[in-house]
């Protein structure tokens, strides 16, 4: 019911690009001067002698059996003494400690707690500035101290001298700070390759389409952007129903092994209800503004955000109603959308905050005048997003702030409303206008929308192959 599979290609949003997806020297010794055997001390009883392997190509030690010294010939009477052979010790390997950063550590406290002396800890941190920012240290992070054994610059106490310091603060880097040879502490950042990965997901929707995407497996980012650019023109209320199906494609960057690292842009969407599918797909038109339009060529990006959640769920609608509060029958001005506490609330489109203050029944309260037709209005916020006040510009999607249950209300939600020429009206009703591609535009979108049917067989057939290898 659910498939999903990655694929190493590069994509950019044009026909040709996605076409693109379809489509040792010897050992040598030095002899001895020739001296008179009279004169020649005695051999040194070999430990050893050097044979080439079967093949030839490497050095092999072969012990040899010990025996007593050959004397000179000349006078037996005598007799050097064997040298024994000496072979340098090996090196200690350096003692390592792993430490896994646990709330409220800082690394000053990490490396003292370790054995670290503090002047050495407060060197190695130093070190850091321009590559890693100590209060960055986040629960879970792992921590490997290396410290030297040999003491090559022994401190003063004595504490454990530290040789090296290395972390991941992400998925796509390593920071490591090692002893330079005169002692100090030099930090450097390595970036951990990552490879663009092509993944397609689908399922069947039960509950919503959030849901379905998580049980698809498909990131949360990427489920995001599908709801934003389909909430201009459907209503998930009334018109997403149990047994709808959806697809995405997808970018997504992976580490060396193969771990989602991080997400990038969703390339198609498709809502399949009584097997008639609503399409968006990501293009670039060659003004450089990308965004998401219809299988008409019709931008999905809308003058007005029909739903300004991630997550939609209707619990009252347009229209008369007893109140909740008040217990007597009321015209509901807006639409409510149920949502926990903390949701964020977007700007429904471009404009300027013509009122954002504390109201009886509406509790916390934004307006955003659009133009001098259109304006949206949300309320019972538990706050404002940071930094707004009357007059702030905003523009389509910016967080404005975050669902409450302020006001008038029996319960966390957000009220929303499309006011014309002053006057509310019910948003699930309003005809939204969009872009529609022309001219060369159309014709490359035209040609886009082939590779990408081409692509998304060659996906699900990846698909397949991989959910059989599995089994």
């Amino acid at each position: 019911m659910i498939a999903a599979a990655a694929l190493g290609l590069a994509w950019h949003t044009t026909p040709e690009t996605v076409a693109g997806f379809i489509a040792g020297q010897p050992i040598s010794t030095s002899q001895a001067a020739e001296t008179p055997a009279a004169m020649s001390p005695p051999a040194p009883t070999p430990i050893a002698t050097v044979r080439s392997d079967d093949a030839g190509d490497h050095p092999v030690f072969v012990p040899v059996a010990a025996r007593e010294p050959i004397l000179p010939a000349a006078d037996k009477a005598i007799v050097a003494p064997v040298r024994e052979a000496v072979f340098p010790a090996e090196p200690e390997a350096p003692l390592v400690k792993v430490v896994a950063v646990e709330k409220g550590d800082t690394l000053l406290d990490i490396l003292l707690a370790s054995g670290v002396g503090r002047t050495e800890a407060v060197g190695a941190i130093d070190a850091l500035d321009g590559v890693f920012r100590p209060k960055d240290l986040r629960p879970g992070h792992e921590i490997i101290l290396s410290f030297n054994t040999l003491d090559e610059h022994p401190v003063a106490d004595a504490t454990l001298q530290l040789a090296s310091l290395s972390l991941q603060p992400s998925i796509e880097r390593d920071v490591v700070v090692n002893r330079g040879g005169n002692g100090e502490f030099i930090a450097e950042e390595i970036e951990r390759p990552l490879e663009l990965q092509l993944a397609i997901g689908a399922g069947t929707i039960d509950s919503s389409l959030f849901e379905a995407g998580k049980d698809a497996a498909v990131p949360v980012e990427m489920m995001t952007q599908v709801i934003k650019a389909f909430s201009y023109d459907i209503d998930f209320e009334r018109e997403i129903q149990p047994g709808d199906r959806f697809e995405v494609v997808y970018e997504r960057y992976e580490d060396e092994r193969g771990r989602l690292a991080r997400t990038g842009n969703v390339l198609y969407a498709a809502l399949i209800q009584n097997g008639i599918a609503k399409e968006i797909y990501r293009f670039e038109p060659f003004d450089g503004t990308a965004g998401f339009y219809n299988a008409r060529g019709e931008s999905a990006r809308k003058d007005l955000l029909r739903t300004p959640l991630d997550i939609v769920r209707i619990t009252s609608k347009f229209g008369m109603r007893k109140h909740p509060v008040l217990g007597y029958s009321k015209m509901h001005k807006g639409v409510d959308f149920a949502g926990s506490t903390g949701t964020p609330i977007f700007a429904a489109g471009d404009g300027v905050i013509s009122r954002i203050e504390k109201q009886r029944g509406y509790g916390n309260y934004i307006r955003i005048k659009h133009d001098s037709q259109y304006a949206t209005a949300y309320a019972h916020m538990s706050r404002f997003a940071q930094g707004l006040k009357r007059g702030s510009k905003v523009r389509q999607g910016d967080v404005i702030g975050y669902v409450g249950s302020t006001g008038m209300v029996t319960g966390a939600h957000l009220h929303y409303e499309i006011l014309v020429d002053g006057t509310q009206i019910n948003p699930m009703s309003v005809k939204l206008a969009g872009r529609k591609l022309q001219g060369k535009d159309l014709r490359h979108f035209e040609a886009l929308k082939a590779e990408m049917k081409k692509l998304r067989r060659t996906l699900a057939d990846q698909t397949l192959v991989a959910r059989n290898q599995d089994r």
